[in-house]
């Protein structure tokens, strides 16, 4: 997707910006279930996906393909030692329904970047065509045991190098508005990919270089029961496809 398309795509809509708050302050505030209808990203993005973990349950994948889910990302372990329980049969789900597919890690604070790097690829098949890894970045600091600090900054470096050296892909980085702020503004290289977390309205951080946006935290998609995430991809479905490579 060219920078024109998306300045195209941010004129032809931004009058419709402060109509879509509207909406979603007046649906949360008095209709929970039009809120959950709400699925703003269709207004600039053609590409919408899923990502999922044990919460979801047990997932019907050919059923959700067949919904127009575009893609899904599966989340395959946390900290240094956890691991979803629902990733295998997950990932050999959507394998078999033909879902582009990718997984994610869930970073702790007060561990290594590296071990957790390491749970995650005693995890995750190096197979092919795949999207890239992603790091979801969104715990906010807690005391560590002993009291030591941590570099967050640092860990989270020494986890991407760790997995793209592994995969051959650099993660995409998955923050909330309040962590990339306390973070990593103002501290990242002007690489890294982003996927940022906004619901309703267009990611307000990073917005020359996020590639996912999680607009919804609430939609629904058949073959799962129950809510589940929405995210749009910043292109079309070949980019995405060429993202895989």
């Amino acid at each position: 997707m060219t920078r024109l398309n998306d300045r195209l795509r941010s004129a032809r809509s931004s009058l419709g910006i402060l109509a879509i708050a509207a909406m979603a302050i007046a649906g949360v505030a008095l209709a929970p279930g039009l809120y959950r209808r709400l699925e703003t990203a269709a207004l600039w993005y053609d590409v919408i996906g899923v990502d999922v973990s044990h919460h979801q349950g047990a997932i019907d994948w050919r059923t959700l393909r067949a919904s127009g889910v575009a893609f899904a990302y599966i989340k395959a372990t946390e900290g240094s030692r956890t691991r979803d329980r629902e990733f295998q049969n997950n990932w050999r789900g959507a394998t078999a329904a033909g879902m582009p597919r990718g997984a994610y890690h869930y970073l702790s604070f007060c561990q290594s970047g590296r071990d957790q790097a390491q749970n995650f690829i005693r995890t995750v098949p190096r197979d092919v065509g795949t999207l890239p890894p992603a790091l979801d970045a969104e715990e906010m600091a807690a005391p560590c045991p002993g009291g030591h600090g941590v570099d967050i900054v640092a860990e989270i470096d020494d986890f991407l190098k760790t997995v793209e050296a592994h995969y051959g892909k650099r993660p995409v980085v998955y923050v909330t508005a309040r962590f990339y702020r306390a973070y990593l503004e103002g501290k990242q290289a002007g690489t890294e990919r982003f996927w940022v977390r906004s619901l309703l309205l267009p990611p307000a951080i990073e917005r020359e270089r996020w590639q996912f946006w999680q607009f919804h935290n609430w939609g629904r998609r058949g073959g799962i029961q129950g809510p589940v995430d929405l995210d749009a991809f910043r292109g079309s479905a070949s980019d995405l496809t060429a993202m895989m490579q």
